[in-house]
């Protein structure tokens, strides 16, 4: 069930007081309480501008943007004044629209994944020699409580937002129950990389240049589409995003065209470019197909598939997803489904269904960076309904136990295998894509 737009707000903003400001006596000194004003002014100017919607949902973003200017003036530390920023941007109830504040040069590793997985949450993976490990957290465990705040479909995005967007924590609190039953508070300790200070002989910004080429290859390595091929049948494409080159669409396309069915495992895909999108979803229709209609604040437009001009893929279809799944994975399955094209098959997606731009913002000396992501377009779908707070119900839902997490098990992966003619058990399914973490 959702919760009331006012019940988000309370929660949103008892969210962040909890998990990202620590308690401080000390007054927020008068040169950064004009920085984080002047970075208020920047966020709602913007937002005003370029919102898709000039009625703001009947928000009076005047009145609230008040609001956020009072709460910086009463702020005792910079963290409490971007918050106000925050909850500014919350209260249009939108999931892309989201404030970034400047923030340190970190990456803060918490060594564990969890997800929501039907009504509850689990942890899904936990990195080898974490402290994690060390404390005895297992894939599996089911997640009850984290920095106080119980875990759902409705508050896990705001959750999520706040330790990684807002403020990264050195130590997250968490309850937990195991399989065995029994429910334990730990708390998990992060890893914390920072960027090594070095000499302007060894790079002109003083800083170890390394860092930066890390965290590059982490998210080009991670974002790489991988394939398994189950004999002459069918071919199984992991797609993490949509943020891949064309080439690597043709690659998608090329494989499919050799077998006589493919299995898109877009679960955990956040979306990404929307040409993509289209381009890939033009590789599996012999004719043009109306994903969604474009509504911006100017006008309404359609956004169609779009042919590379070569042979299509016109065989089986089945499209995994969950509770990862988001935006371009979305409309994506969505499409599937209204055109009866194939099978979406595994967990109902997030729900987080929105087209934005970001826009980065400066501010003071030294330079204060901070970034608005903001909504330009809903998408209504074809059958006149947004996935905005709905997601995608998928054909056939397959979700994964508590146990299967445990032991590395796949059903919905063996589940979309038998779909497309091959025999493959749960637990082979698991070790076809090993979960991979960063590198440091």
């Amino acid at each position: 069930m959702n919760i009331s737009r006012r019940g988000s707000r309370i929660c949103f903003l008892i969210i962040f007081l909890v998990v990202t400001v620590a308690p401080s006596r000390a007054q927020l000194a008068d040169l950064d309480r004009q920085r984080a004003q002047t970075v208020l002014d920047g966020v709602a100017s913007d937002i005003r501008k370029e919102y898709y919607d000039p009625k703001f949902h009947g928000v009076d973003w005047n009145a609230k943007v008040a609001e956020a200017k009072a709460g910086i003036a009463k702020a005792n530390s910079w963290n409490a004044a971007m918050i106000e920023i925050a909850v500014l941007t919350d209260y249009l109830d939108d999931s892309h629209t989201r404030f970034f504040p400047p923030s340190p040069q970190v990456r803060t590793d918490y060594g564990w994944q969890f997800k929501v997985i039907g009504v509850h949450c689990y942890v899904a993976h936990v990195r080898p020699q974490s402290d994690a490990e060390a404390k005895g957290v297992k894939p599996g465990d089911q997640v009850l409580t984290l920095d106080q705040i119980k875990p759902t479909r409705e508050t896990l995005p705001k959750i999520e937002y706040a330790i990684y967007g807002l403020s990264q924590q050195a130590t997250l609190h968490v309850s937990l129950k195991e399989l065995a039953g029994k429910t334990r508070p730990v708390d998990i300790a992060a890893t914390v990389v920072l960027p090594r200070k070095v000499s302007q002989t060894d790079h002109p910004s003083g800083v170890d240049w390394q860092y930066y080429q890390r965290g590059w290859w982490n998210s080009e390595h991670l974002s790489r589409l991988r394939f398994t091929e189950l004999g002459d049948d069918a071919v199984i494409a992991k797609v993490p995003d949509f943020d891949f080159l064309n080439s690597d669409g043709d690659k998608i396309l090329a494989k499919a065209r050799k077998h006589k069915a493919l299995v898109l495992d877009m679960r955990d895909n956040p979306g990404g470019d929307v040409e993509n999108l289209q381009h890939l979803l033009g590789d599996m229709f012999d004719h043009d197909v109306k994903i969604a209609d474009k509504v911006t604040r100017q006008k309404s437009t359609v956004l169609k598939t779009k042919s590379r001009h070569h042979e299509v893929f016109d065989g089986k279809l089945i499209v995994l997803v969950d509770s990862g799944s988001s935006s371009a994975a979305e409309l994506f399955a969505r499409t599937v489904q209204i055109e009866k094209r194939g099978t979406v098959l595994g967990d109902r997606t997030s729900g987080l269904v929105m087209e934005s731009k970001y826009h980065v913002g400066i501010t003071g000396l030294p330079p204060l960076y901070y970034i608005t992501q903001i909504t330009g377009a809903n998408l209504i779908m074809n059958d006149g309904r947004s996935l905005e707070h709905i997601g995608v119900t998928p054909d056939e839902s397959v979700l994964p136990t508590p146990e299967d997490l445990a032991a590395g098990r796949d059903p919905a992966l063996s589940r979309a295998a038998e779909l497309a003619g091959v025999k493959l058990t749960p637990e082979d399914a698991g070790k076809l894509f090993p979960y991979e973490w960063p590198v440091d």
